[in-house]
């Protein structure tokens, strides 16, 4: 497989590898020397449904291109599951330095008509998943001092979109979860980022197209494919990338942003402090001039992708 070597002997783990960007990623993986697990439970964009097919297609693509991978078709969304995914590439390879949590699903509604399962299963795949795995993960990441963590996070959540708090509130909470991974773990050498995609999957394909400028942001995320994600993930998860750590990363056909992280930007003081009174009359005129308003990704990514 043609590459540029840069994961030459890594053994690496890509969640949600049987379609889409998880399976380009996994290609890619595997193009620059690594030894690939392939998980995918193989159920539907909502998460029902299981099938062992996409992963094992996926797998066997990589091995008949002279590359080196095995399927699995664990849950991210449970504990033992995950932690069988890490056991597949010991068992299979003899060891583990990197993990692309990329695996998820979406239930989108409305928030006041949002079950209380669709919430809760959301977030059990997304940011549960990602703990699960990269929890089972870290332990041979500390105990080898290496390893790698690049984890799949989303604009709905860093900037906002209609009708996903449960998948916004996953995908920030997968920063949050980065970041400490980042903190906790550098002591062992073992690095955590997030990349943010934007690419047309079948994830994607569930955004309503009612009116004309949904249809508009429709047809531009079909223009940006999967594989455009894909070169990003393998250099964070590669030795070459030593240096990157608790960062977040967008992506966007041949663009890569450096996105921001919460830091103050205004501040207001009051001697002997602030009432309900003083709040409304000064403390929030003064600050409001920098509050945010309510964009969402298409509003802040408003151009057509380079």
């Amino acid at each position: 497989m043609a590459g540029t070597g840069a994961l030459d002997g890594k053994v690496v783990i890509v969640t949600g590898a049987g379609r889409g960007i998880g399976r380009e990623i996994a290609l890619t993986a595997a193009a620059e020397g690594a030894k690939v697990v392939v998980n995918d439970l193989g159920g539907a964009a909502d998460g029902s449904g299981a099938s062992a097919a996409p992963a094992e297609e996926v797998a066997e693509e990589i091995r008949a291109k002279g590359g080196k991978a095995v399927a699995n078709f664990d849950s991210v969304g449970e504990p033992a599951s995950a932690n069988a995914i890490v056991k597949t590439a010991v068992d299979a390879f003899g060891g583990l330095d990197a993990v692309i949590n990329n695996a998820g699903i979406l239930r989108d509604a409305i928030f006041h008509k949002m079950s209380v399962a669709d919430f809760e299963l959301v977030i059990k795949v997304h940011l549960m998943g990602t703990f699960y795995v990269s929890h089972a993960a870290a332990r041979i990441f500390r105990e080898q001092a290496s390893g790698a963590f690049v984890h799949f996070t989303s604009t709905s959540g860093l900037i906002g979109n209609y009708g996903q708090a449960n998948y916004a509130a996953a995908k920030l909470g997968i920063v949050g979860l980065s970041k400490s991974i980042a903190l906790d773990m550098a002591r062992f050498n073992v690095r955590s980022n997030c990349v943010s995609p934007f690419a047309w999957s079948r994830l994607i394909g569930t955004i309503p197209t009612e009116t004309e400028a949904e249809k508009a942001r429709v047809a531009r995320m079909q223009a940006m494919g999967p594989e455009k994600i894909a070169p990003l993930s393998a250099f964070l998860a590669s030795d070459r990338a030593k240096d990157v750590t608790g960062q977040i990363f967008a992506v966007r056909m041949n663009e890569i942003f450096l996105m921001g992280q919460s830091r103050p930007i205004r501040s207001i003081h009051r001697d002997g402090g602030w009432t309900c009174d003083s709040l409304a009359s000064h403390g929030m005129p003064a600050l409001k001039s920098s509050f945010y308003p309510l964009d969402r990704s298409a509003d802040i990514f408003s151009w057509d992708p380079v």
